[in-house]
């Protein structure tokens, strides 16, 4: 038992419910970003342009759902855009 009372016990439901909802969001952004990372150290620039664009929207996600705030959102953004720039910008 968690908790004396059951608005207690509800609330212990509630927060995990949200935490694995949280955790899967965070699981996918975490995913994304291994994608496109290997994408760009492949040298694919239409696979890593694809994966940026797929990135992008989960960040886009989290950030709107509160699971990240809209300032880590925007840094790693910033990160993953600076890095594919870095990549297949320059060697253009």
């Amino acid at each position: 038992m968690v908790g004396k009372k059951s608005s207690a016990e509800k609330r212990h439901k509630q927060s995990e419910v949200r935490r694995l909802r949280n955790k899967s969001t965070k699981s996918a952004v975490h995913t994304a970003v291994r994608k496109f990372v290997e994408a760009v150290h492949a040298k694919d620039e239409a696979l890593a342009s694809e994966k940026l664009k797929v990135l992008v929207k989960e960040l886009d996600t989290a950030a709107g759902k509160g699971i990240l705030t809209k300032n880590s959102v925007s840094r790693k953004k910033s990160r993953m855009m600076k890095l594919y720039n870095a990549s297949f910008n320059a060697a253009n």
